[in-house]
């Protein structure tokens, strides 16, 4: 099964039999490789129908739900593992998801397109216009992202939220994954995407 290249990073993170939560799973290919390939108990949440079905058609347990309103639902460090894959800036307010995320979670892994990369600032500044590329592949006015941010702002959230960053890795034009330090400044113009693994900072020891 081929996934997409932060599906398959995000993949490589998550030990064997772990309970997993994968938040916006889409149609299940990623719930449904952990399953056959790390013998996870995984569950989905989804926000289309569409996709929902499709997940189980595929034999998965997966439910529609919103993460924005329906992550509370969740008693707290009931999984071991929470994803959510490049959604975070498609939902309505990314600092009460992250804030559910590592409650329900005792690790959550989040991937975001970096709307700091360096052809969206010289395309903005080149044409006038809100530049598209491979991850962010939508007009000013039908996008799904409400929330662009960059791997700057992203970790700013994530220290306002109490979590500390265990590992940071930079996505590159090519599709692979380079580790990365959060607080640099090259990954934040270089990298066209990045993903963290995060958890709670129980003793306030900060990022």
């Amino acid at each position: 099964m081929s996934l997409r290249p932060d599906l398959a990073a995000i993949a490589a993170m998550i030990p064997e039999n772990a309970r997993v939560l994968d938040i916006g799973c889409g149609d299940g290919v990623l719930l449904e490789h952990l399953s056959s390939t790390k013998h996870v108990d995984g569950r989905g949440l989804e926000l289309s129908q569409h996709k929902v079905n499709a997940s189980v058609a595929r034999g998965l347990p997966v439910i529609q739900g919103d993460a924005d309103t329906d992550l509370g639902e969740y008693p707290s460090q009931v999984f071991d593992v929470v994803i959510l894959s490049l959604t975070i800036q498609a939902t309505r307010n990314p600092k009460a998801v992250m804030e559910q995320m590592l409650r329900i979670g005792r690790r959550s892994i989040i991937s975001l397109p970096n709307f700091g990369h360096w052809r969206i600032r010289l395309g903005l500044l080149a044409t006038g216009h809100m530049p598209r590329t491979k991850t962010l592949d939508n007009e000013w006015y039908d996008t799904p992202n409400i929330h662009l941010c960059t791997i700057a702002d992203f970790v700013d959230l994530a220290e306002s939220c109490g979590a500390v960053i265990e590992t940071a890795y930079a996505l590159t034009p090519a599709g692979d994954t380079k580790p990365m330090s959060p607080r640099s400044w090259g990954p934040n113009l270089m990298a066209e995407g990045a993903i963290f693994v995060l958890r709670v900072d129980n003793h306030g020891a900060g990022i």
